[in-house]
């Protein structure tokens, strides 16, 4: 189909019932105003809201079994006879019990229900129902516990079928939506495709309208395959359109060149009290060959604790100033903005490379001063944290703006640093949270990507042991003689003082408290946690690092940055309230010396999951390998650092998923060939107004 059909063919679905589909829920017969309230919970407000809420799993109740063969324990379908129904209450447990009596060809059994006295009203002696639910053994023979029921009918909605399951909230059940999406079916047709029917044709993709009929009624698993295939395709292709759209405006700009200097980047790379290993030197090959095109590097550096990022990002800076211009690094925090700022100053000692530092907690004075600096055409790297965003920032030859930790700040603030330079500078993303290539593609999509995955050979090996809580005494006794040998330790807890709500989750306060006075009674204890001032944290870290404290009892946020080659141990209390990727960038905080460490995972719960969860991490040392796991468990969150309407825009894609990752993407490319401006097909243009401001990183 050409261009010009396209947008024929999108202007007419356009103008087909947007009246109705934008109808509010009170509208809707059985939704009062209390129930609507309830429903804008799960974000659902109009008919389009609702035809487009998708099912979470599916139950497959289709397969009948007669009363005389039910199957004790388990899930179980039947076709019965109502003979009687009663109601009574429970002496002992004050319940309303419902009782049916139920019969077949084969025999006889009974349904019973808890505190549901209306269905004395439902249930009708005489009728044919299916009933579906867990079968116990009575005294009085097989009895279905709570089932789900409904009329024999050649058109089954809730049992007798494969039945969707949707997220719930207080007050609003499956069955519920069931019913309310089945009354709107017919409204369906009227919902505009956001695919184009080219698109959809060159993929073999089904059209919206069939996809949600089968995702709401499916007759069949396959069936539901296909239609998730749609609909996944459709989230990841509008993505796809996003991030190509931006890379493309971003060739077409012009932007700062660094020339390569080889001799110079050799000398650099000689003068390093160290060898850099053979993924550094990859990585500072790509990026230098980046900075030397016309228009903007835009690169996102992924390396696994301990990999050395901030080298080759220091590699990169040198560079920038050799050819005459700024940089600007901006970290989360001040303890890692002060952090890189000593790391940067010893790396470039002997170097006429000035290096100053800009963080909220200096004197006006100060700040004003690194202000007048960057004003100046001198060429210098000012490492800082927000401060950097302040206004009065104006370096005057910007070429180099590196954000570590970039998932960190928001969309507008990387825009902000972005925009101080004349020209749009080169960007250099760093993140030692390890993201799976297929979420990179699409959360990064226009960052060309690097990947450091080595360990420098002068680190040491860090063992992990999954220990339950029982035992959990053993996890301080190895700590102890760490101590005892001059090394230092981490204890991690993940709430700051006990709760209730979480009895038994080990908290900062009460672990400092029980340590103090136990296992490290001797010891120079410290506490840091998110409740301490800017200035307070970084005063106890300084403490630890300058080993003025022995072991520093913390929550999660030591998670990223913190370097204390002499710290050996960690031991995570409450380890299976983490994810997976936490829990390695936990254990990045110790091997980072030459000495082998020791992680130590306190189970404290007795699920086979956790169990599973933790032992993966124990043996796993590669957190691209966990980033992948997690993903799975977990789900990839938000994108781009921002909502889209309060939900993530990937309700149905799996993220893991390369071949239809990949068919998307090429989909989206050629679409933007033919069609640059997103004008021929309505929908679709409509749509990708709420992409645009969730990913547009330009």
């Amino acid at each position: 189909m050409s261009v010009r059909e396209e947008r024929m063919a999108a202007g007419s679905a356009a103008t087909q019932g947007v009246d109705m589909l934008a109808l509010d829920l009170l509208h809707i017969p059985g939704i009062g105003r209390e129930t609507a309230l309830r429903l804008q919970r799960l974000g659902l407000s109009t008919v389009r809201d609702l035809l487009l809420y998708l099912p979470r799993r599916y139950e497959d109740t289709r397969e009948l079994t007669t009363l005389a063969s039910l199957t004790y324990g388990s899930l179980n379908t039947a076709s019965v006879q109502i003979r009687t129904v009663s109601t009574r209450e429970s002496p002992r447990r004050r319940m309303v019990l419902t009782v049916a009596e139920l019969e077949d060809a084969s025999g006889t059994a009974e349904a019973v229900w808890f505190n549901q006295r209306y269905l004395e009203r439902q249930l009708r002696p005489g009728e044919t129902y299916i009933v579906s639910g867990k079968v116990e053994r009575s005294k009085g023979g097989a009895v279905f516990r709570n089932p789900q029921f409904e009329h024999a009918s050649d058109m089954q909605q809730h049992v007798g079928r494969i039945t969707p399951v949707y997220p719930e909230t207080e007050g609003i059940t499956s069955k519920f939506l069931r019913t309310k999406i089945g009354q709107l079916k017919s409204w369906i047709p009227a919902l505009p495709d956001v695919l184009p029917v080219r698109i959809r044709t060159e993929c073999a993709l089904l059209d919206l309208q069939e996809a949600l009929r089968r995702v709401h009624f499916p007759e069949s698993f396959a069936e539901i395959e296909e239609a998730r295939r749609r609909l996944a395709f459709e989230e990841l292709f509008c993505v796809g359109l996003v991030v190509e759209q931006a890379r493309r405006r971003r060739l077409a700009e012009s932007s700062i060149a660094i020339p390569y200097d080889v001799d110079y980047a050799r000398e650099r790379v000689a003068r390093l009290p160290f060898h850099l290993t053979d993924g550094q030197r990859v990585v500072t090959h790509e990026i230098f060959q980046d900075l030397a095109k016309p228009h903007a590097m835009n690169r996102l550096l992924q390396g696994d604790v301990g990999s050395g990022k901030t080298v080759v990002a220091m590699l990169a800076a040198s560079m920038t100033c050799h050819a005459g211009h700024q940089v600007a690094f901006m970290a989360p925090t001040e303890l890692l903005a002060r952090q890189h700022h000593a790391t940067l100053n010893a790396l470039l000692e002997g170097e006429d490379i000035p290096v100053r530092l800009l963080v909220g907690s200096m004197t006006e004075g100060a700040k004003r001063e690194v202000a007048d600096f960057a004003a100046t055409a001198i060429p210098t790297i000012i490492v800082g944290t927000h401060a950097l965003l302040e206004e009065r920032i104006q370096p005057s030859r910007l070429g180099l703006v590196i954000i570590d930790e970039q998932h960190r700040f928001g969309v507008e603030q990387r825009q902000i640093l972005r925009k101080k330079g004349v020209l749009p500078p080169n960007f250099l993303a760093m993140t030692a949270t390890p993201i799976p290539r297929s979420l990179a593609l699409t959360k990064y999509g226009d960052l060309d990507l690097s990947v450091l995955t080595e360990r420098p050979a002068m680190r040491g090996k860090v063992v992990t042991e999954v220990i339950r809580g029982s035992t959990h005494d053993a996890a301080f006794l190895a700590a102890r003689e760490q101590l005892a040998l001059g090394h230092q330790v981490f204890v991690i807890c993940p709430i700051i003082e006990e709760s209730e709500d979480l009895d038994g989750v080990m908290s900062v306060t009460t672990e400092m408290e029980r340590l103090s006075q136990g296992p490290f009674a001797q010891y120079r204890l410290g506490i840091l946690h998110g409740r301490l001032s800017g200035r307070e944290k970084d005063e106890v870290m300084e403490q630890f690092r300058a080993h003025t404290l022995d072991v520093l009892v913390t929550t999660s946020v030591v998670e990223v940055g913190v370097d204390v080659p002499n710290a050996t141990v960690m031991i995570i209390e409450s380890a299976d309230r983490f994810g997976l990727a936490q829990l390695h960038q936990f254990r990045g905080r110790v091997g980072r010396g030459s000495a082998t460490s020791y992680c130590y995972l306190i189970q404290e719960s007795a699920d086979e999951l956790a169990t599973q969860r933790l032992q993966a991490v124990a043996a796993t040392e590669s957190g691209f390998l966990l980033a992948e796991q997690d993903l799975r468990l977990r789900g990839h969150g938000e994108i781009g650092g921002l909502r889209q309407h309060g939900d993530s825009m990937f309700r149905i894609a799996d993220l893991l998923d390369a071949a239809l990752l990949q068919e998307a993407q090429h989909a989206a490319s050629s679409w933007l060939d033919d069609d640059p401006e997103l004008r021929a097909h309505a929908p679709l243009h409509e749509a990708m107004r709420a992409y645009q401001y969730v990913l547009d990183l330009d």
